[in-house]
């Protein structure tokens, strides 16, 4: 019998991910399979509920909605800051990317959308924040997580 996909298995997929004009952004194509455990939020919930169920050679597509995905964009995320927030950088372009500090301390990534002057207008939406998503998926294997990677959280 099949093992199917759901909560504390690794699944392995080869994925091709797709924006609604169809332009590639991301693939496994040419590479090992990703490996996750399933359950544990390692891929955006869209994705983890379309595989559930799903055995080792199955195919599918799926159409994920942003809040499935990586959510809308939030306004409240693209602010001007100083160029003085950028200690020790001295040409700021529009397109970099950062590291930075959210008042929680978590560590988010800024993209600079602008600069004027001493203003720069930056971003810490993901980049794929409000974008309806399009998978075309195989899964590879499916196999039980081991204790070590239930308890971690991740595949090793």
């Amino acid at each position: 019998m099949s093992l199917l996909i759901g909560d504390n298995v690794v699944a392995s997929i080869h994925y091709t991910l797709t924006n609604d004009a169809g332009d590639v952004l991301d693939s496994s194509d040419g590479a090992e399979p990703l490996a996750y455990l399933h359950g544990a939020n390692n891929i955006i919930p869209g994705l983890e509920s379309a595989l559930v169920g799903k055995t080792a050679g199955a195919e599918l597509n799926v159409s994920i909605a942003p809040e499935d995905a990586y959510g809308e964009v939030q306004p409240e995320l693209v602010q001007v800051v100083p160029r003085a927030a950028f200690q020790g950088v001295d040409e700021i372009e529009p397109g970099m990317a950062f590291e930075a500090q959210d008042p929680q301390g978590q560590s988010r990534r800024i993209v600079v959308k602008s600069v004027a002057g001493d203003e720069i207008t930056i971003d810490a939406n993901h980049p794929l924040a409000g974008e309806q998503l399009n998978f075309a998926v195989q899964v590879v294997d499916v196999r039980a997580a081991s204790e070590e990677e239930i308890a971690h959280g991740h595949v090793h």
